[in-house]
C-alpha cells in the first residue's frame, strides 16, 4: 500500500494558477462562494437566457422527440444532468433518453456510461413522455443544475481539476469499494490522477482496475474527512502540473508534486 506526505503539498506561495491563487486556496474560496457565486452565474445574461429557452421549449413542446431535437434544450437538459459532455451526440442522447430504461436490451441499459440509463429514468421518457420534466419544481431543480454546473466551469478555466475537487469531496463518504469509483467518472479521474495511474487502465479488465486502486489506496479512508481533504489537495497538484499553461507554470508548484509522487512508507 502507498502512502503520500501531503504535508509537503500545503505551500505557502502564491502560484498555483493564473489568478495568482494556489490551488488549495482555490478550493476553499469555492466551497465558501459557493452559493453566492452560482446566484450570480444564473444571473448571467448567456446563461439565463439558455434557462428561459429551456423553459419554453418544454411549455410549447408537442412531445419528448420534438424537444430531443432542439439543439439548445438538449444542451441544457444534458448539462444539468451531468451528460454536458455528451451534447455534440443529439442523435445518441434522443435515441437512449426515449428507450425504456426497464427494458435489458434497450440503449440506455446496453451503453456503458451508466448515466444514461439514471437519466432515462429521472424523467420516465419512454412511458410517461413530458409529464415529469413539466413540474414546476422539476424544471426548478433544472435551472439551479445547469446555474451550478456552469459555475464549475467556469472554476476549471483558472484552477484545473477543482470542479471535480468540489464533487469528489462531496461524494467520497458514499464510496465503500473500487467498483463505486470505477463507475464514476468524477471520482476515477480524480483516483486515478492522485494515485499516478495511466488512463489505458480503462481497456483493462475490471477485477485488474480494482486491484490497481486497492493496492494503491485503502478505500475505507476516504470515509475520512482529513484524508479526504488532503487526498483532493494533491489532486489539485497534480492537475495543475498536467496543465502549466492553466496553472500558472510555478516552478515550485511542480517541485512540490514531484516529490510527493516519490514518497513511499
Amino acid at each position: 500500500m502507498i502512502s503520500f506526505d501531503f504535508s509537503l503539498l500545503q505551500p505557502s506561495f502564491g502560484g498555483g494558477n493564473s489568478g495568482g491563487v494556489n490551488p488549495v486556496t482555490a478550493l476553499r474560496l469555492a466551497e465558501a462562494n459557493r452559493t453566492k457565486s452560482i446566484a450570480a452565474t444564473a444571473r448571467r445574461p448567456e446563461v439565463a437566457r439558455e434557462i428561459a429557452a429551456f423553459r419554453a421549449a418544454v411549455a410549447r413542446g408537442p412531445d419528448v422527440e420534438a424537444l430531443l431535437k432542439d439543439t439548445r434544450a438538449l444542451k441544457v437538459l444534458l448539462t444539468a444532468n451531468g451528460l454536458g459532455d455528451q451534447a455534440d451526440y443529439p442523435a445518441l442522447a434522443k435515441k437512449a433518453l426515449m428507450s425504456d430504461p426497464a427494458d435489458p436490451a434497450s440503449l440506455a441499459n446496453r451503453l456503458g456510461d451508466r448515466r444514461w440509463k439514471a437519466v432515462a429514468q429521472t424523467y420516465d421518457f419512454s412511458s410517461g413522455g413530458l409529464a415529469v420534466l413539466r413540474k414546476p419544481e422539476v424544471l426548478d431543480r433544472l435551472a439551479d443544475a445547469y446555474a451550478e454546473i456552469t459555475w464549475r466551469r467556469s472554476l476549471d478555466e483558472t484552477t484545473p481539476g477543482l470542479s471535480d475537487a468540489l464533487t469528489f469531496r462531496e461524494q467520497a463518504k458514499d464510496v465503500s469499494n473500487a467498483t463505486q469509483i470505477l463507475g464514476n467518472s468524477v471520482l476515477r479521474r480524480v483516483v486515478t490522477t492522485t494515485l499516478g495511474l495511466p488512463s489505458q487502465i480503462a481497456y483493462q479488465s475490471l477485477d485488474t482496475q480494482e486491484w490497481a486502486i486497492t493496492s494503491r489506496l485503502d478505500v475505507s479512508r476516504l470515509q475520512d474527512k482529513g484524508f479526504v481533504d488532503k487526498f483532493t489537495q494533491r489532486y489539485l497538484f497534480a492537475a495543475a502540473a498536467a496543465n502549466p499553461t492553466a496553472s500558472g507554470g510555478s516552478g515550485d508548484l511542480f517541485e512540490l508534486v514531484g516529490r510527493a509522487r516519490g514518497l513511499v512508507v
